[in-house]
């Protein structure tokens, strides 16, 4: 396994600033990737803290059992979804912690590792699995759903205008062999799209790649759900920092973030409350954090990145 890449963690200094973290802090980095809010998180935590770290991905948890070796006794690594965080760590006995972070970018890792066929710039076998033992790949997608499934992710997911033509397309060419490679679904996707819109904008394969990659691994599903957990686990006064990366991912962090704020679920004309339920968080952020240009500068991925941040009552 090659560790040399370089990786860069996004809003990192925003994040680790808005944990508010202490000596004998028990965190949650519910993404570990590369490793690096772990190793602020640990910096800060130390003496007496520790750190549970998830990842689905068994290649980032060996690269960062590797990378973090020095803390070996104040890190539990985890290879499971940390949509599971709650049931995991009620496991170990854990019932409350003081702060979780949930960096919901794909790893540069990955990306930069042609082999996971995540890159429209490399071609590979298609697959664009976090967890290499999960089902679907991108390979069973692209060769065996139907073309109303494929416009649907394509649209839902990607936000694609020509998910119905580059659906269409795919059908079409894997009646003549099955797709196989990164490269051989870009060129498809290339031929779906009238000249004329590929001239502006994005690479034209990046929203279905996206898409692509959101549906393989589940990336929406229960979303939601996670960020109830999370604030559920949080002992008073923890923080929960999410960073995401597209509209979409986005939108459900704030409208859950939201609901836990304005819990009640009376109806509007209800005189007074009766269903009981009380706020139990502070939005910290009412509108996003965003990247300082000097890291825009250093490092493009955090262009499209959104720091979100609430603290449990």
């Amino acid at each position: 396994m090659n560790y040399q890449h370089e990786h860069k963690s996004v809003l990192l200094d925003e994040s680790i600033e808005n944990m508010c973290l202490k000596p004998g802090s028990a965190v949650i980095d519910a993404t570990l990737g590369g490793g690096g809010h772990a190793r602020e998180i640990l910096n800060r935590i130390l003496p007496g803290g520790h750190l549970f770290g998830f990842d689905k991905d068994a290649d980032a948890i060996a690269r960062c059992k590797d990378a973090l070796s020095e803390f070996e006794q104040n890190v539990t690594f985890i290879h499971d979804d940390f949509k599971n965080a709650q049931a995991v760590l009620g496991e170990l006995g854990i019932k409350q912690v003081n702060a979780v972070i949930a960096d919901l970018g794909v790893s540069s890792f990955q990306l930069e590792d042609a082999e996971r066929g995540f890159s429209y710039n490399a071609d590979a076998k298609l697959d664009m699995r976090m967890d290499q033992n999960a089902f679907p790949s991108a390979y069973e997608v692209v060769n065996s759903y139907t073309t109303g499934a494929l416009t649907r992710i394509l649209r839902d997911y990607g936000e694609e205008k020509w998910a119905a033509r580059i659906a269409q397309f795919i059908v079409e060419a894997r009646t003549e062999k099955y797709i196989e490679t990164t490269g051989e679904l870009t060129e498809i996707i290339k031929r779906a799209i009238p000249a004329g819109a590929r001239r502006e904008g994005p690479h034209p394969a990046k929203r279905t790649f996206q898409a692509l990659r959101i549906e393989v691994n589940g990336e929406l599903k229960d979303l939601d759900r996670a960020v109830e957990q999370f604030a559920e686990l949080l002992a008073p006064g923890g923080r929960l920092c999410v960073i995401t990366f597209h509209s979409l991912e986005d939108r459900i962090v704030k409208q859950a973030m939201k609901k836990l704020y304005h819990p009640c679920e009376c109806p509007p004309e209800a005189p007074i409350c009766t269903c009981g339920k009380v706020r139990t968080v502070e939005l910290i952020t009412r509108k996003p954090i965003v990247a300082s240009q000097e890291e825009l500068e250093d490092n493009p991925r955090a262009r499209s990145a959104k720091l979100r941040v609430l603290e449990k009552i």
